[in-house]
């Protein structure tokens, strides 16, 4: 009887193990390769700056060539492709540059990069001294909020204007109700194993249920961003990031931001609650706050004109210093 049973229990673990086996190998995503990604996703406003720390970092560079200059940054997984709506709508009046950070879109980085959000704002500073850019506004969503309202804490002289898109940095109001791919990040195996798969089915999963409205995450969207993530060493930095130093935002810290403010928030955000919002706004001196309906983390892509507007008129009412 005992024999029999270790060998049922033996045959289940065999099935368990040759089962994970099969489902890793349906699922696993080697790495495409920088030149075929190039290849796909470069275009004629496509530009890359050698950065400190061995990073070769992938911005466009578009719109009014003499006109006030706006950065914008993207979230966590993400890319510039995040600001495409914005870019079309406000090309005619502002040079736009967005970047790709580091374990994102077409930027390289090193083995075993550190990242962080501290070094991804001094990336900011040192691509801004390497175009010579004169003051200017910077907007971000997300992490690259956060990545934002650091530039204005650390770097406060770079700026003009400061535009954040449910940022990151409140730590309490952060991952409110989490994706499954952010859930296995918490976790070393889980780590392992999303650095090794083709991690589309999660990203479709978790940005569909980001958004308010779920039909504005297409197919082709999902595709890019996946396609993206599996450039060489992405995903190892995507597992490893830290919110650095400087991540955590306090009252204090944002207390020193003098430069004009616009905190831009949907208001079903669920990893993001607009909470945090309304505390940047709070704590920003003479900051503002449009809070959306029925939108959700992801405000530049699920209505590009409509915040696009908002912050056009924003920076109208507060134009760069000549």
């Amino acid at each position: 009887m005992f024999k029999t049973l270790l060998l049922i229990l033996g045959g289940l673990v065999t099935l368990v193990l040759v089962a994970g086996l099969v489902g890793w190998l349906l699922l696993r995503g080697p790495d495409i390769p920088y030149e075929k990604l190039e290849a796909k996703y470069a275009t004629a406003a496509s530009r890359y700056a050698d950065l400190p720390g061995g990073v070769r970092l992938h911005y466009t560079d578009q719109g009014k060539a003499d006109g006030p200059v706006l950065v914008l940054v993207h979230g966590f997984g993400d890319s510039h492709f995040s600001w495409e709506g914005w870019v079309a709508r406000l090309s005619d009046r502002y040079r736009i540059i967005t970047i790709d950070l580091p374990g994102h879109g077409l930027t390289r980085a090193p083995a075993g990069y550190v990242a962080n959000t501290d070094g991804f704002t001094d990336l900011i500073d040192a691509l801004a001294a390497k175009l010579a850019l004169p003051k200017f506004a910077i907007a971000g969503n997300s992490m690259g909020g956060g990545v934002a309202w650091q530039t204005a804490v650390r770097y406060p002289d770079r700026l003009s204007a400061l535009v954040l898109a449910d940022a990151a940095g409140w730590p309490a109001e952060t991952l409110t109700k989490p994706p499954l791919a952010f859930k296995l990040l918490k976790y070393s195996w889980g780590r392992a194993f999303l650095r090794s798969i083709d991690n589309k089915p999660l990203i479709r999963s978790g940005l569909r249920g980001e958004v308010g409205d779920p039909a504005v995450i297409t197919d082709a969207f999902i595709d890019r961003w996946a396609e993206l993530q599996r450039a060489p060493g992405h995903r190892a930095i995507l597992m490893s990031i830290q919110p650095g130093k400087h991540g955590a935002a306090t009252p204090e810290a944002l207390a020193t931001i003098k430069v004009p403010t616009l905190v831009l928030h949907g208001e079903v955000d669920p990893l993001i609650n607009i909470s945090a919002g309304r505390k940047f706004a709070q704590c920003i001196p003479g900051a503002r706050l449009i809070a959306y309906p029925k939108v959700g983390h992801l405000p530049q892509v699920e209505i590009p004109q409509r915040t696009a507007d908002d912050v056009a008129a924003f920076l109208a009412d507060h134009p760069t210093p000549k």
